[in-house]
């Protein structure tokens, strides 16, 4: 009996994922290769005679221009701010919550109000936080001594800066700590009651049982982390929109004003897919990393 084309190995599979990979090149493909051709070309919105093919000029143009590199420089000092210090704390939280304690399933629902919040509310409640007339962070400082006056937090290039790190931290610790307690409850408890058995201290244990068992989650978290702090644009929006001084004009929020301010849109276009190119380099970076422990193990 002859088998129909339906019957062959694949292609049934095949006919099934067509349409969800039309789907996918349909909202991400082709954005992707239009963001690519565009930036392409040297498209002003508000000049009609603009948008003529100018090859790799707006990359170049990228690499010479000075506000770029100090966007791209920013960006790198964010991530590297937030991403250390989310990761520790949600290991330490995700630390605490594996432990048993009364009322432990309500904390863990507090634990994740802070990422549950939509950016908006979580960067309209920092800026109302750090605000200098009646924010309350200065009433707090004030009022236990520890700042003679209130302080204009958002109004200083240094401490605005501190202040949308602090945000972010507040804001995305909470994904650690999921990804983080979620690794801890795979660990077999038989290793740390044999380890106990042997002497071994809290410290010891810690050390060669459970950092070992959470490296390829921790790797994961870091990545993802990493590439969010890159891409990192609602809480600047809300909170400074990139000033004072430029001090949180980050690449993403560089690149909105070059597009959707300036309407230049083949140098925004250039601008979004370098950002998306330096993501990138991140992500196979974490995929060779964890690659390369998973053969080791």
């Amino acid at each position: 009996m002859k088998r129909s084309w339906l019957d062959r190995q694949g292609s049934l599979a095949g006919v099934l994922v067509l349409p969800a990979a039309l789907l996918v090149a349909a909202v991400l493909a082709y954005p992707i290769v239009r963001a690519v051709a565009m930036s392409l070309t040297g498209l002003v919105l508000s000049d009609p005679s603009s948008g003529t093919w100018v090859g790799l000029a707006n990359y170049l143009r990228a690499f010479r221009d000075p506000e770029f590199r100090m966007a791209l420089t920013r960006t790198l000092y964010f991530a590297l701010a937030t991403v250390p210090v989310e990761t520790v704390l949600g290991l330490l939280i995700a630390l605490l919550l594996n432990q048993r304690f009364p009322l432990r399933n309500v904390v863990r629902g507090l634990v994740l109000l802070p990422w549950a919040l939509p950016y908006v509310v979580n960067g309209t409640m920092w800026k109302w936080i750090y605000d200098a007339n009646y924010g309350v962070l200065n009433a707090l400082l004030v009022q236990t001594g520890l700042a003679k006056d209130y302080q204009i937090w958002l109004g200083q290039p240094t401490t605005a800066f501190l202040a949308v790190v602090a945000a972010n931290v507040w804001k995305e610790t909470p994904v650690a700590v999921i990804l983080l307690h979620a690794a801890l409850q795979t660990i077999p408890s038989q290793l740390y009651e044999a380890a106990m058995v042997d002497g071994a201290t809290v410290w010891r244990r810690f050390t060669a049982i459970t950092l070992p068992m959470l490296r390829p989650v921790i790797a994961v978290t870091l990545a993802i982390k990493t590439v969010w702090a890159i891409k990192e644009f609602d809480l600047v929006y809300i909170m400074t929109r990139g000033g004072p001084a430029n001090a949180t004009n980050l690449l993403t929020y560089y690149t909105y004003l070059t597009t959707f301010k300036f309407l230049r849109f083949g140098y925004g276009s250039a601008l979004a897919i370098l950002l998306g190119i330096v993501a990138f380099v991140v992500a196979v970076i974490y995929v060779r990393t964890l690659g390369s422990q998973e053969v080791e193990a």
